[in-house]
């Protein structure tokens, strides 16, 4: 089980960053906000969890430990996978996500990807008291340099968009809401999110 990764950026994508260790290059996936905060040739420490298939080993990566616990707790929800799990991250916070379970918000819980309202309950049900009390964690979001031309943001999050599952016609409605408001990839991406909520196909 590889726990954590500590090497140089290699490049970066939306939704994943490649780390060489020890000349060695480990493609992470990770959430679009934390991708945007890691900066090529920059040496970072990542939190990791490494899933297992019959036909695939696949690292997802994360800023913190609490993070990667969060992710690990989401896939004993039945019918959760690690997809929707770090798609969750990529909308709430771990915190967000400890109040919508511990107030049993399924509002909240549905403006995950993939997540409806029976799936909602199921969270809130198996999850119980496993994610912990809410509480205020240290440090604020990453800072982001000025963001590239809009158009390349917008093809950039609309590829995401469809490659998470929605059509292009929903993913361009979506897109076409926040046009003009200036966002970066990560953050209008995290909020074509939570505008198309778990509604898919």
């Amino acid at each position: 089980m590889i726990s954590i990764l500590r090497g140089t950026v290699a490049s970066t994508g939306l939704d994943h960053v490649d780390v060489v260790v020890g000349g060695i290059g480990f493609r992470v996936h990770v959430t679009p906000a934390c991708a945007q905060a890691m900066a090529r040739d920059r040496e970072i420490t990542v939190h990791t969890s490494m899933i297992v298939r019959e036909d695939s080993m696949t690292l997802y990566g994360f800023e913190s430990r609490d993070e990667r616990d969060v992710f690990a707790t989401l896939m004993t929800v039945s019918g959760i996978g690690p997809k929707i799990a770090l798609a969750a991250l990529a909308v709430l916070r771990p915190d967000d996500l400890r109040r919508a379970v511990r107030n049993q918000d399924l509002a909240v819980l549905q403006r995950i990807p993939g997540v409806g309202k029976k799936s909602a309950q199921r969270m809130a049900l198996e999850i119980g008291d496993k994610l912990g009390s809410p509480a205020a964690l240290p440090g604020a979001g990453p800072t982001h340099s000025a963001p590239p031309a809009e158009d390349a943001v917008a093809a950039e999050v609309r590829a995401a968009l469809v490659g998470l599952g929605w059509s292009e016609t929903q993913a361009s409605a979506a897109i076409e809401k926040l046009a003009g408001s200036g966002l970066g990839a990560s953050d209008m991406l995290r909020a074509a999110l939570v505008t198309l909520g778990g509604s898919r196909g």
